[in-house]
Order: C-alpha cells, then sequence, then structure tokens
C-alpha cells in the first residue's frame, strides 16, 4: 500500500442519539466531540441517528405513525373505511 494516502483507522465511539445506546468500534471518521469509555481511555465520539438499538429491523418494532400508506391514513382520518 502506498504510505500517506489512507485515513487514520482507530477505535470510536458510536452514540445514537433516539436511543443513548453506545458502542466502541473501529472507524477512519474523525469528531472533535470525545468521550470517556468504560476501560477508562477517552476515544472520539460519533453521533448517529439509528444504530442497531433502535432500528425497527433489528427491534421488531415499528413506528404507529409509518404504517399504512396514504390513501388508508386518509381513510381512517375521515371515516371512510
Amino acid at each position: 500500500m502506498k504510505k500517506e494516502i489512507h485515513p487514520e483507522y482507530r477505535k470510536v465511539v458510536f452514540l445514537d442519539t433516539s436511543s443513548d445506546f453506545k458502542f466502541l468500534s473501529g472507524s477512519t471518521q474523525n469528531s472533535e466531540e470525545t468521550i470517556e469509555w468504560e476501560d477508562g481511555n477517552t476515544y472520539p465520539l460519533i453521533r448517529v441517528e439509528i444504530s442497531s438499538d433502535s432500528h425497527p429491523f433489528y427491534t421488531g418494532k415499528q413506528k404507529a405513525d409509518k404504517v399504512g400508506g396514504r390513501v388508508d391514513r386518509f381513510k381512517k382520518k375521515y371515516n371512510m373505511n
């Protein structure tokens, strides 16, 4: 591999902002924010909107407002079933 062209790979903490779930993983992403992890070391903090802790595929739960299409929601709203 060529030297000096690849981003630095390091450990970072990802924080799921919807569920406050944190996990330590390797990444090339960089962040100005840091957090102290359970092992006492300080790592960069990357905020994400969704992770395996909050994604419907992994949790088996879907949000109620996303069920049904536009027509179904319209009919339900105006009792046209």
